[in-house]
């Protein structure tokens, strides 16, 4: 592992860069939260629009349909025909919102 350079000293590495992105995923059968990783400037649709069957996530938490949490696990792959809806995670949970509702 190293550094390599070019002729015009570009720089290249083993490591990629990676946006890590907090998301919600309903599946059939269970709620998720955790971590999408996407390469930077990249954005969370080019990673869902991936060729393979499985999104990795990082640190899930897993719900069941009560609400209660069931399981956590640093890695999980969700099976992309399983998935009903993803969502990013809002920064800021109180930012007003364009319907008008949202935070005090």
């Amino acid at each position: 592992m190293g550094l390599r350079y070019d002729e015009k000293g570009k720089f290249f590495t083993e490591f990629i860069s990676k946006t890590e992105i907090p998301v919600t995923i309903q599946t059939t059968t269970n709620l998720v939260r955790g971590f999408i990783y996407v390469r930077k400037g990249e954005r969370l649709s080019d990673e869902l629009n991936s060729s393979g069957c499985f999104i990795p996530i990082a640190d899930a938490i897993i719900f069941d349909t009560n609400g209660e949490k069931r399981y956590k696990c640093e890695f999980l792959a969700v099976h992309r025909d399983h998935i009903i809806w993803l969502m990013p995670e809002k920064e800021d949970v109180g930012e007003k919102s364009d319907d008008g509702e949202g935070g005090a």
